[in-house]
């Protein structure tokens, strides 16, 4: 198998920061049970050996991610993120036609010891997220996310506690989504079974907008990998 490529991801690169848009089922740090041994941090060291990175991103999902070239840079990207000073945008699609306009979810996580998390009103710690429709499917929508605190699996209880889980994500009642829900005559071929549109969790990290060390404001986008996109494609298409 080809090793991931680590200077493909580049969006933006400067003196102080890498830009990168990262693929999916790649770990954001070492996996102590990963066979491969092939992490963001790893692959960024290789590239640039002062590399750190300042926040991360669940394996499964994809989109932007910020890495520090230097401890100064490394430091401010920290603080922004630990005092809240840098927007996050994810997009999501969730299973069912969802009006989540504007829809602010205040709900207090608990880790658990199974590497998930749950509602805890007594237990958990502040979290919150800002949900909003950006276009409704048949049965799925696409869901822009903005989570003000930044707590593990924040995106994906929020969104299964307001009723609207992410299409593929089984582990908070996420469902598969299937073409031959959609498309009329579908036809599979005799002894295949038939694949979930998409995979994995259907989250991506879409933004980050800062104040960089210089105190320029930064907006780095992250375009959908070819799955999201493919995912979005085809509920547009079958959609209409």
């Amino acid at each position: 198998m080809k090793k991931p490529q680590f200077k493909d991801w580049i969006i933006e690169e400067d003196d102080n920061y890498i830009f990168i848009n990262k693929p999916p089922y790649v770990s954001s740090l070492d996996e102590r049970n990963s066979g491969d041994g092939t992490s963001i941090l790893r692959l960024a060291k290789e590239y640039f050996p002062e590399a750190q990175l300042a926040h991360r991103l669940d394996k499964e999902t994809s989109g932007i991610l910020a890495i520090a070239k230097n401890p100064e840079a490394y430091r401010h990207l920290s603080i922004l993120f630990e005092t809240r000073k840098i927007a996050k945008e994810y997009h999501a699609v969730v299973n069912g036609i969802q009006d989540l306009e504007g829809i602010r979810v205040y709900l207090p996580i608990l880790p658990l010891s199974n590497g998930t998390v749950k509602i805890d009103k007594t237990k958990g710690k502040e979290a919150e997220t800002i949900f909003f429709t950006l276009q409704a499917f048949k049965n799925a929508t696409l869901v822009r996310c903005l989570p003000v605190t930044g707590r593990m699996h924040q995106i994906r209880i929020h969104l299964a506690s307001a009723g609207a889980p992410i299409v593929s994500d089984v582990q908070y009642g996420g469902k598969h989504l299937y073409l031959s829900t959609f498309k009329r005559k579908f036809n599979l071929k005799k002894d295949t079974e038939e694949l979930p549109l998409i995979q994995r969790v259907a989250l991506h990290a879409n933004s980050l907008i800062f104040n960089d060390i210089n105190d320029i404001e930064r907006k780095i986008t992250a375009p959908y990998p070819k799955d999201f996109q493919v995912l979005v494609k085809k509920l547009e298409e079958y959609s209409s």
